[in-house]
């Protein structure tokens, strides 16, 4: 694992020192510049967790920038960070020796090849042109995400986002978590009011589906970083779009749900929550239970459905930009505080004016009252 980091660690001219930082516990190494803070490490090393998906080997690791005084004074002019790094090795692959090189495709390989469907989830650019590598964002910024479909040689298929969950943990059942779609694909975080949430249209292919979410963070858990977890489904390419096959979203400008595909109309079972249909169309397209059917040869025209899921993470939300957004963020609060009391404010503003009078009468009177004594004994 070799990571490379911008001793300008904040964008803002600063350098930090090479000593503040460490990834997992281990320090830098020999290969650090005046620009570059440099770890060269095994995956076994540092501490780094090992956690297996069936499709990936993940080592997980955090960098951590913990800014110390320069001359032991007690003042620091720097945040203090925790940047999560993570290394994915897939699971599965086509291996052969050197010393064997068959010039024709053994069957099994040819059927393993055409029946493969890999599902996957990437966050991406703003203009969605590439992957982007980006995993800290700001609240109020926005999360640009593609869900894709691999069929490599298998035929053509269209791919839904059933559910996506967001929680603080890998595990999609764990707590706290919050459903950003649900209900066969309802973009339900779209309905909240301080959300822009959206599902993209048109959609680029059959086997891509893209989304933008504002970026958030759970209220009842001090963890920044938050996992997106989605359940994703590949269907006949030629599936009519209905309210078991459908990408929507809830415009508040109209008060209405819109598709990515298909009429509006399959959208008004997001708003009952209730999108189950009758059980001879479910048949028909599938079972949906969850259990994924063994591999087989599959015809162009058959209708079976794919399941599987994706998860992105983890994603470090912050509610700051900068080294000095500890500042702002306090200004930011003190305004609130002001514009939610107003009242109690002014209150407190009278009080000291009035204290203020009666200091100043107090003093007018206590030397006037000097001024005499010190006349009368001159006089005297």
């Amino acid at each position: 694992m070799v990571v490379m980091v911008n001793r300008d660690f904040y964008g803002n001219g600063k350098l930090v020192k090479p000593s503040d930082l460490t990834l997992g516990s281990c320090r830098p190494g020999q290969q650090t510049t005046d620009s570059t803070v440099v770890f060269d490490n095994s995956l076994q090393e540092c501490g780094n967790l090992l956690q297996m998906t069936p499709d990936w080997l993940i080592y997980n690791s955090n960098l951590r920038y913990t800014p110390t005084s320069s001359r032991n004074v007690p003042i620091i002019r720097s945040n203090s960070a925790v940047v999560p790094v993570q290394c994915f090795y897939p699971r599965h692959g086509n291996v052969s020796s050197n010393a064997i090189k068959p010039t024709w495709t053994p069957f099994s390989t040819t059927v393993t090849s055409e029946e493969r469907l890999a599902f996957s989830l990437q966050l991406m650019t703003t203009d969605f042109s590439s992957p982007s590598s980006v995993l800290v964002f700001q609240l109020g910024e926005k999360l640009y995400i593609e869900a894709s479909l691999d069929i490599q040689n298998h035929v053509p298929m269209l791919l839904f986002v059933d559910r996506c969950v967001a929680t603080i943990t890998p595990d999609m059942d764990s707590r706290p978590s919050y459903d950003i779609i649900s209900n066969n694909g309802c973009m339900m975080d779209s309905m909240e009011e301080d959300s822009s949430s959206v599902f993209v249209s048109p959609r680029p292919q059959a086997n891509k589906l893209r989304f933008m979410v504002d970026a958030f963070r759970f209220t009842d858990s001090a963890a920044s970083t938050i996992y997106i977890t989605c359940t994703l489904r590949a269907a006949d390419i030629n599936q009519t779009p209905d309210p078991m096959n459908k990408a929507c979203s809830y415009n508040k400008a109209s008060s209405s749900w819109a598709s990515v595909e298909g009429s509006s109309g399959i959208c008004q079972c997001c708003t009952t929550r209730n999108c189950a249909t009758a059980a001879s169309q479910r048949t028909q397209w599938g079972s949906f239970s969850g259990r994924q059917r063994g591999i087989g040869k599959r015809d162009v025209g058959s209708h079976i459905e794919k399941h599987g899921t994706a998860t992105l993470g983890p994603i470090l939300v912050t509610g700051s930009k900068s080294n000095q957004v500890t500042g702002a963020g306090t200004l930011q609060a003190s305004r609130m505080t002001a514009e939610r009391e107003p009242l109690q404010l002014w209150v407190l503003v009278a009080i000291g004016s009035v204290s203020s009078v009666v200091v100043a009468v107090t003093l007018t009177v206590a030397g006037k009252c000097l001024l005499k004594r010190f006349s009368y004994k001159e006089s005297v």
